[in-house]
């Protein structure tokens, strides 16, 4: 009992930061498909450190046009993805809130095969110390996944099935 006591105690006086971002490719739509989940209050944090503004409430938005452009732009900042060695432009969808939890979603078009995906994942690294971001990669299927812990923010995934000839 007491054991648990300590562990509980060690959760609340240090919380966890973590994102995940789930990063699909849809060969039919020739798109890749990204959504990321980000602890709401983090990335208003986040938000108002880059500067776009001096308070940011993603669950009651005064503007939600402005909220969005500031989401979209911290992503396209701290967020980068390239496809078989080109860098892709990544086009803000909206979020949503689920619970304590932000769903930011954006898409790069035009992708025709899928060989090698580069992520750059930089959300929330400079906010706090011990943010772990993860990653689920899938394409044709096949999904791999790592933990990023910062300083860490760069993993390749490779693809080598159902590729064209």
């Amino acid at each position: 009992m007491g054991n648990l006591f300590i562990q509980v105690f060690w959760l609340v006086l240090h919380p966890f930061y973590v994102s995940i971002t789930a990063v699909d490719y849809n060969k039919e739509a020739q798109r890749v498909e990204i959504s990321c989940r980000i602890f709401y209050d983090d990335l208003e944090t986040a938000l108002k450190a880059a500067g776009g503004a001096s308070t940011v409430d993603l669950i009651n938005p005064a503007n939600r046009n402005e909220t969005d452009s500031l989401i979209a732009r911290y992503l396209r900042r701290h967020l980068s993805l390239s496809v078989n060695g080109q860098l892709q432009t990544l086009r803000y969808l909206g979020y949503e809130i689920e619970d304590d939890v932000a769903w930011c979603y954006l898409e790069a078009e035009g992708v025709t095969f899928v060989q090698r995906i580069a992520v750059d994942n930089r959300v929330l690294l400079d906010q706090f110390a011990n943010q772990s971001n993860i990653l689920h990669v899938t394409a044709y299927g096949n999904r791999k996944s790592t933990k990023l812990d910062n300083p860490e923010h760069r993993a390749v995934f490779e693809f080598t099935q159902n590729l064209p000839r």
